[in-house]
């Protein structure tokens, strides 16, 4: 009934469930060949990395070796030739804000109006220099003292002998100081230019030049400090009415001279007529640069209105429209750029030291010298902010602001060289000065385009 070629095997229970564990260890030990394979590769790299770990540090070595010797190089054929240098230089960066015209703008009242409220262009054109009335100021005349007013006595100071006073300031006393704050129609006090020999040097030819000017707009650059920017945005009757005098060294005139900025025959470059210094009072450049900055009144005896303006800026705008603006709309004699950042005198100081502009014994010298004279830290004087930035400043010459000038000058000679921290002792101490213009940091924004210092000013040699 079978069929012969069929063949039965028969499987027990046992022989099944050993089948089944084969079954299930083989499949694992798959698995578990392929858990190693995962991580196969890492250890492989971390095998190789402990093999030759030395060799890697090697080789990282050669390529910072190469790298430091590459840049090394470069940077020498920077110096050596900055134009190849992919940065620009600091007055090439700032030089993008020469002879801009556009006004500056602040929101007043949520609509923006310009800082510098000028008259339009077509009445600027018939603008004249304003002759003044007298003012009814309790000073009438101011005297200069020199050598033939008041001695030296034994002190026959020269430039390098340790001192800030010499021929040039004369020897004021601490009685001569105080006597010269006290109001009185006649004033007497030093003033510069004290002796013949004193230094600071002007020919005749530019003497005379200087003594037909009425109103004038100046700067200076001593040490070959700072280029000369052509001033711009001037009226045609200005152009006709207006000097613009440059005070250099022969320093600066050498210096840019050898940039290509030559002098033409009628000894201007451009607007500016350049007037050359020699024998500079000062070894403190600085206070070099405070002669024409504060004394105006001294180099331009016939000058009815001056306008300074610091070496590192460009003037931008109409000089008689800046008078009209700041001094004639206003009722004001003198206008002033006020600081920015500070107002009382004393922040000054600790700014003034803290960024090594001054020593800190010679910052204290004067301060202590204020307390003692019992200077307020009162923030605004005369209801005008205490502190002066003094980069702009625009003046009548009168006998009362040109004795305010000569105070002040007379206290950055006796102190220190910076003019911020004497102009509120000396706005305080002169009370009857009342009818100033400081105006704010976006008018001064308006009037000038800063450039910033070019280079350093070579410090003047003792001789």
């Amino acid at each position: 009934m079978f069929n012969n070629n069929s063949v039965s095997i028969s499987v027990s229970d046992d022989e099944s469930n050993d089948l089944n564990r084969i079954r299930a260890r083989t499949r694992r030990k798959r698995k578990k060949l392929s858990h190693r394979t995962t991580y196969e590769l890492p250890r492989h790299i971390l095998r190789l990395f402990v093999r030759y770990w030395v060799v890697l540090i090697f080789l990282l070595a050669v390529v910072l070796l190469v790298f430091e010797s590459t840049r090394i190089g470069i940077k020498s054929s920077v110096l050596k030739n900055p134009d190849l240098s992919g940065k620009e230089s600091p007055s090439k960066k700032n030089e993008g804000n020469l002879n801009r015209l556009d006004p500056t703008t602040k929101v007043i009242g949520g609509v923006r109006q310009r800082c510098l409220k000028l008259l339009p262009p077509e009445e600027l054109e018939h603008l004249d220099i304003l002759e003044r009335k007298d003012s009814g100021s309790p000073v009438k005349r101011v005297v200069y003292l020199t050598d033939a007013d008041a001695s030296m006595g034994e002190m026959k100071a020269v430039r390098g002998n340790g001192t800030r006073f010499n021929l040039f300031t004369g020897n004021q006393t601490f009685a001569e100081r105080e006597n010269s704050f006290q109001v009185r129609e006649t004033v007497s006090l030093h003033c510069g230019f004290f002796n013949e020999n004193g230094g600071f040097r002007i020919s005749e030819k530019d003497k005379r030049f200087m003594q037909t000017c009425e109103v004038v707009v100046s700067t200076c650059a001593f040490g070959g400090g700072d280029n000369l920017y052509e001033p711009i945005g001037m009226s045609k009757v200005s152009n006709q009415k207006v000097c613009y005098v440059a005070f250099w060294d022969e320093v600066t005139l050498a210096t840019q001279e050898s940039e290509g900025h030559k002098i033409d025959e009628n000894d201007h470059i451009g607007k500016w007529r350049i007037v050359i210094v020699k024998d500079l009072p000062f070894t403190d450049q600085r206070l070099n640069g405070k002669i024409p900055k504060m004394l105006a009144h001294r180099l331009f005896p016939d000058a009815k209105y001056s306008i300074w303006v610091d070496s590192k800026s460009q003037f931008r705008r109409d000089p008689l429209g800046v008078l009209d603006a700041l001094l004639w709309r206003t009722n004001s004699v003198l206008a002033i750029s006020e600081h920015g950042a500070r107002s009382s005198v004393y922040d000054e100081a600790n700014a003034v030291i803290k960024k090594h502009k001054a020593t800190p014994e010679e910052v204290e010298v004067q301060i202590n010298q204020y307390r003692h004279d019992k200077l307020p830290e009162d923030k605004r004087f005369n209801g005008k902010k205490a502190l002066s930035e003094a980069s702009v400043i625009v003046r009548e010459h009168t006998p009362l602001t040109n004795l305010f000038m000569c105070l002040w000058f007379n206290e950055v000679v006796r102190f220190t060289s910076r003019d911020q921290l004497s102009f509120p002792y000396v706005l305080w101490r002169l009370k009857v000065l009342k009818n100033i213009n400081m105006f704010p940091v976006c008018t001064r924004k308006d009037l000038v385009n800063s450039i910033g210092h070019v280079r350093k000013a070579k410090p003047l040699v003792s001789l």
